[in-house]
């Protein structure tokens, strides 16, 4: 049997300080402070050391909408830092800081000792930092110790060297913050049934034409293959449609094609996977192809067949009237600047949405430029870091701080920021008793990725946009939202080719993650 008090260790500042009391006390106490994302040899000597220089030992843990200091960090979400910490028997409390610097609560608990590193008095020079901790201490007479550090380690160069695979773990930590059980999540799969979806947005037909290497030519540095095959899939926005209807909503795709033989393609595919189709012909463009040419599985060349001119106004006006005409629960705007959508049109477009619709956007521009900004006040957006990074003109911040600046220029609902192989950060609005006061802890989430033999990851975006926004329509939990549209993205990874996403194929992941966690 597993001793489970650990977790009564974990307290907010408010329980610490009725608990201790006000000095002077009968027992010395000592508090620690730190980020402690993996918790390593130079973080135990630490503590061993700090508590032996009084009788209760606290360790407060930065909490993560502090952490900025690299990239995708904290790599270990606040709650399960603390129970880390929690379960190490010379600490006797833990805290999460709500704050940035331990200021506040250096007040409010006034330990008799301030514990650091060596490292923090360089040649004899306080750190500014430090001082500001200080002050505090010498105002009620508290005092500064500082711990052996003849040895540095580094909780980055760990986590950068070999990331450990925490995925389950963090998400047993986010559904036990959230009152939420794995059935409730696979109820939430039952749900999307029926769900009523419209889909505007660029089709584009993924072709691969995959060749035998022959030899080059002499005279010029040309290769020369033999055509073995070509296979066509039907991409862009189509396909976001398909992940829809496959995974049970009541779709209907709005599109411009091209009056071509891949016309015909893209609408026996669409009809034939279910999806409803409202199709504008512009003669006057070619239905977007993108090739690319395979040889021994390496990529030698893309050819495209494509016009970014943008649609006419005749066509614009189609388009918004089969918006506002068209019953939905939700419509998602699939952006890939192939022409329906740009500066000039999406107002239009825009304000063309039904007033009760869940109004989604995403923005997958690969050779073009496209700005989720373009999108503000929608209910769902699901950009990637590069397009985050483009819409606000920041290469340098790390990934958290921006992301939740595009969620304030965005006004949306809900942010999921795609991170590709180390998952995603989801953002969203709570409420706030005191609207002055920070953001709520829980104001944004970690998931990490739950693939695991990635065979191709194309399109894996394709497959979290249709299920986080069908779980959104259906339960209106961004937890369960992102959580699902994660393990359909997993799902996606793991097969060849970029085809639909079915919901048995979701539940036999969840499956395998649950089994995971209570292996554990």
């Amino acid at each position: 049997m597993i001793d489970t008090n650990f977790r009564n260790k974990v307290k907010t500042v408010e329980e610490l300080k009725a608990i201790l009391g006000p000095r002077p006390r009968p027992k010395r106490m000592i508090m620690c402070h730190g980020t402690f994302d993996i918790v390593h040899p130079g973080h135990i000597r630490h503590l061993i050391y700090a508590k032996s220089k009084a009788d209760i030992l606290v360790a407060s843990v930065t909490g993560d909408r502090h952490i900025a200091k690299a990239n995708f960090r904290p790599y270990v979400p606040e709650q399960l830092r603390a129970m880390n910490l929690a379960v190490l028997e010379m600490v006797d409390y833990v805290i999460i800081d709500s704050e940035p610097k331990p200021l506040r609560n250096l007040e409010l608990l006034q330990p008799d000792y301030f514990a650091k590193g060596y490292e923090y008095v360089k040649g004899g020079v306080i750190d500014p930092r430090t001082q500001e901790e200080l002050n505090v201490l010498e105002s009620y007479g508290g005092e500064f110790i500082y711990t052996p550090g003849d040895i540095v380690y580094s909780s980055s160069a760990i986590i950068e060297s070999e990331p450990p695979n925490l995925s389950v773990e963090k998400l047993l930590i986010l559904l036990g913050g959230e009152d939420l059980k794995f059935g409730q999540l696979q109820e939430a799969i039952r749900k999307l049934e029926g769900v009523k979806a419209h889909v505007v947005g660029d089709t584009i037909v993924d072709s691969y034409t995959y060749t035998t290497l022959i030899g080059g030519n002499t005279k010029t540095p040309t290769f020369s293959v033999r055509h073995d095959r070509q296979l066509d899939y039907v991409g862009g926005a189509g396909i976001v449609a398909k992940h829809l209807r496959a995974a049970g909503a009541d779709v209907t795709f709005t599109t411009v094609l091209g009056d071509d033989a891949l016309k015909d393609f893209v609408l026996d595919d669409l009809k034939a996977a279910g999806v409803k189709v409202n199709a504008t012909i512009d003669p006057t463009r070619p239905t977007t192809n993108k090739n690319a040419f395979i040889a021994d599985n390496y990529r030698l060349l893309k050819v495209d067949k494509v016009d970014n001119r943008s649609i006419s106004d005749r066509i614009l006006h189609q388009i918004s009237d089969h918006i506002r005409g068209t019953p939905t629960q939700t419509v998602l705007f699939s952006d890939f600047r192939h022409g329906i959508f740009n500066r000039h049109t999406i107002p239009s477009l825009t304000e063309a949405l039904p007033r009760d619709v869940f109004r989604v956007a995403d923005s997958q521009v690969a050779s073009r430029w496209g700005n989720i900004l373009d999108f503000a006040d929608f209910d769902l957006i699901t950009p990637n870091e590069r397009e985050v990074r483009f819409a606000l003109g920041d290469q340098d911040s790390v990934v958290r701080p921006l992301g939740l600046e595009l969620y304030r220029q965005a006004r949306c609902k809900t942010l999921i920021l795609k991170m590709g192989a180390r998952g995603l950060i989801t953002y969203r609005s709570l409420p706030r008793a005191d609207e002055s006061s920070l953001e709520d802890v829980r104001a944004f989430f970690v998931i990490d990725s739950f693939a695991q033999n990635i065979v191709d990851p194309v399109g894996a975006g394709d497959a979290l946009l249709a299920y986080a926004t069908l779980s959104m329509v259906a339960t209106g939990n961004s937890v369960i939202a992102s959580i699902l549209g994660s393990i359909a993205a997993a799902v996606e990874c793991e097969h060849d080719g970029n085809v639909p996403v079915e919901p048995g194929q979701v539940l036999q992941k969840l499956a395998l993650v649950e089994r995971h966690a209570n292996l554990d």
